[in-house]
């Protein structure tokens, strides 16, 4: 597939639709769960479900990078902004994704908390920069694809000697989310995954290996796909032959960009600066097993979690109890998705996303915004 021409050709979707019906078994069933945020707006926008055969069934889960984080975590990023005398900077995303004891950070602004949103984590550091007498707090949430970013920003805080910026670290992985979701047999049950469809950009940066090990150890078949709506129709035709062939193995569709190594640059950066930790809990999944990444003890100096005296870590039983009433405010039958009402992840339920103005239902597996 080429890089611009074929990825927009609808005579080739139609083409790509048709193999589909004809490849699906009327006696199986295909549920195939995405991760991406770009497949969930690729699939929304251009109604892929619809064109879909019904024992086809798309899963998305187990949701945005902010919104995977308990509720209890969000309270404590609302706290440190409103007892310590620090600027907490967050993403837009971040901003409505809801706490249990404090509705969000939105609000918690409107009342008077220092919480601003740069762009990029490099303004969250030209910003302590230039204030040396401000203490400034960015959370940097994103999976792997946001860390080498985080990561270099903490290189040169080093390297110009900004004592006065600090990182609160909630990059979550991918892989280990997915390995959780087919070896926790309570998820499993209620998901019965069939296949994967492994997301793009982050991809690009892990490449394939990390992958091989889900299709290989839980015979569950996985397919990378780019971000355009024909990538999602080829990997779900991908999936659908293996299913049918009673394979399981860990496929590239998105050749264009993702190699089998990944981008060994930005995980040197990775490495360098990060440490995996033993457990992170999810909004949703509960405590994931080495499924986020915490600073070394080299950039102690620059890690909020060791600077401000919070109980940033918690149990799982304890992020359950916290997150419940958020998810019950949400309701029970199906809500309506969109950055401005971020839901928070759920373990099940059917949820329509609003993506500029359409509307898609998709069921979702665990997921959030």
């Amino acid at each position: 597939m080429k890089l611009t021409d074929d990825i927009r050709h609808h005579v080739f979707a139609r083409g790509l639709n048709a193999r589909i019906h004809a490849a699906a078994e009327l006696r199986r069933r295909y549920r195939l769960m995405s991760f991406c945020h770009s497949h969930a707006l690729a699939i929304a926008r251009h109604g892929l479900v619809a064109m879909l055969p019904p024992q086809i069934e798309l899963i998305h889960g187990p949701g945005c990078p902010e919104c995977v984080l308990p509720a209890s975590r969000i309270d404590r990023m609302i706290d440190l902004a409103r007892t310590h005398d620090v600027t907490l900077c967050v993403s837009d995303a971040m901003l409505r994704v809801p706490g249990a004891r404090h509705a969000n950070l939105l609000e918690a602004r409107m009342a008077g908390a220092d919480i601003q949103v740069p762009g990029t984590i490099g303004d969250a550091l030209a910003l302590a920069c230039a204030q040396p007498h401000r203490e400034i707090v960015y959370v940097a949430a994103g999976f792997e694809t946001a860390a080498p970013a985080t990561a270099e920003a903490l290189i040169d805080a080093r390297a110009l000697g900004c004592a006065n910026f600090n990182v609160l670290s909630d990059h979550v992985l991918t892989p280990a989310a997915m390995r959780h979701l087919v070896a926790d047999d309570g998820i499993g049950e209620r998901v019965q995954i069939n296949g994967f469809i492994a997301p793009s950009h982050v991809s690009e940066v892990i490449g394939v290996t990390p992958y091989r090990s889900i299709s290989g150890d839980f015979v569950k078949p996985v397919v990378i796909a780019g971000p355009q709506a024909i990538d999602v129709l080829q990997a779900v035709l991908m999936l659908v032959g293996q299913i049918n062939e009673c394979r399981a193995d860990t496929e590239n569709q998105y050749t264009r960009a993702v190699t089998e190594a990944g981008d060994t640059n930005a995980q040197r950066l990775m490495e360098e600066v990060f440490e995996v930790r033993e457990s992170f809990v999810w909004r949703g999944l509960g405590a994931v097993p080495r499924s986020a990444l915490a600073l070394r003890s080299a950039f102690a100096q620059w890690d909020a979690e060791r600077r401000y005296p919070l109980m940033w870590g918690e149990s799982a039983t304890d992020s359950a109890a916290a997150d419940a009433p958020a998810l019950a405010a949400h309701g029970h039958a199906s809500a309506i998705c969109t950055p401005f009402t971020p839901l928070g992840a759920r373990l099940a339920g059917n949820v329509d996303i609003r993506v500029n103005g359409c509307v898609g239902r998709e069921h979702f597996g665990a997921r959030a915004s």
